[in-house]
């Protein structure tokens, strides 16, 4: 049976939408990214970087969630990743346009902004790795607005990202971007990017 190694608040949950959107079994593994569980002789075997998510597929293992859900989806011949070249690479672009463009200072205004860990020990770590910076929140809020505004212009007259369907791309996007709930971001601008993650996320597969 695949093992997914990872938790669901983490990157892990792009590996366990897509697992849920092709009907898959898998057992997951619920490793934490903030302790020590990925330190270990075993899990490092998996993924010898020590990050989640990971995957075992009956001994292939792959880490990187981006890779994860292509492998997976093609594997498995799912309908999301579409079988004509042109199709598969706009899946490609989006996937890393979201991983360029929108990742970074997404999670840069989502860790400013975000409650702060009430455990002692998490949050001592927590505040140490993302102390407040009023300046950072801003420049990164300012970064997204263009990358923001390009999602909503291609949106218009789309119902997802390439057409009328539901694809691997609108699940690699909106997986990034439902940080952006966590992060309050004002989305209120780009009425097509609000109408499109609220149809991404009223996916029964997306909520678990």
């Amino acid at each position: 049976m695949l093992k997914i190694f990872g938790i669901s608040a983490s990157r892990t949950s792009r590996t366990l939408w897509l697992c849920r959107e092709l009907g898959l079994r898998y057992e997951q593994v619920p490793i934490n990214f903030a302790d020590t569980a990925t330190k270990t002789p075993e899990f490092l075997a998996v993924n010898p970087s020590g990050k989640i998510p990971a995957i075992d597929d009956d001994g292939f293992h792959l880490s990187e969630s981006m890779a994860i859900s292509l492998y997976l989806a093609k594997k498995h011949a799912s309908p999301l990743m579409p079988n004509d070249l042109q199709g598969e690479a706009k899946v490609l672009q989006w996937s890393f346009w979201v991983m360029t463009e929108i990742e970074k200072p997404l999670l840069q205004a989502m860790l400013q902004r975000m409650s702060r860990p009430t455990d002692p020990g998490v949050a001592k770590d927590f505040r140490a790795r993302n102390p407040l910076n009023a300046e950072l929140e801003k420049a990164s809020v300012e970064a997204l607005q263009k990358p923001l505004a390009l999602l909503n212009e291609h949106l218009a007259k789309r119902e997802y990202l390439l057409g009328k369907e539901f694809s691997l791309a609108d699940l690699n996007v909106a997986c990034v971007m439902i940080w952006s709930k966590r992060a309050n971001l004002d989305l209120s601008s780009y009425p097509n990017v609000l109408q499109w993650l609220a149809r991404c996320l009223s996916r029964p597969a997306a909520r678990g």
